[in-house]
């Protein structure tokens, strides 16, 4: 097995060692805080999701093993767990997920077709059981492959591309009505 990249930093974090910990949360923030923000549709409920993730980095940080799944593949699962738990207390998905700055190229037309569209793969994603949704953003818009989101889902990769096949024929037939004949 290849050696973990964060290996060396996760080991210091756990000793007490905050620009180590400062190091990790800058190499690992974007991608979290974008995976949150597609399971949550909130940018202030994601930054508090990925915030709860990196306190437990920092609290269970010393209890952390090399040699097993890559701390990353760990920090993954931390975030998703901490993702569910928000989505469980809100009880429904929030489709208020406004557009973030609309290119100053295209017509008014154009971009509230834009809003419009994102808010329906939104809702159809949203409408995804959890599970689904979650094996579509990690391989879909996360780019990882079957087995890193296998990995990180604690599942095998015939259970990801399940999950992928159920979650594409679920979307298919939600958004068919936005396909252009």
């Amino acid at each position: 097995m290849a050696s973990d990249p964060d290996g060396e930093l996760v080991a210091r974090v756990g000793a007490g060692d905050r620009a180590a910990a400062r190091l990790l949360v800058a190499r690992h923030v974007d991608k979290l805080l974008a995976l949150a923000r597609r399971m949550l549709g909130d940018g202030a409920e994601a930054e508090d999701a990925v915030q709860d993730t990196f306190l437990k980095l920092w609290t269970h940080a010393a209890r952390w093993q090399p040699g097993g799944a890559k701390f990353e593949t760990w920090l993954f699962r931390v975030a998703i767990n901490a993702c569910y738990d928000r989505l469980r207390k809100r009880g429904t998905v929030s489709l208020d997920e406004a557009p973030e700055s609309p290119d100053p190229g295209l017509s008014p037309e154009r971009v509230l077709q834009n809003v419009e569209l994102s808010k329906s793969i939104q809702a159809a994603l949203d409408a995804l059981p959890p599970r689904q949704r979650v094996a579509i953003l990690l391989c879909h818009y996360e780019g990882r492959g079957n087995a890193d989101a296998a990995e990180i889902l604690g599942i095998g990769v015939e259970a990801v591309e399940s999950l992928l096949s159920r979650g594409r024929r679920a979307l298919r037939a939600s958004l068919g009505h936005l396909r252009e004949d």
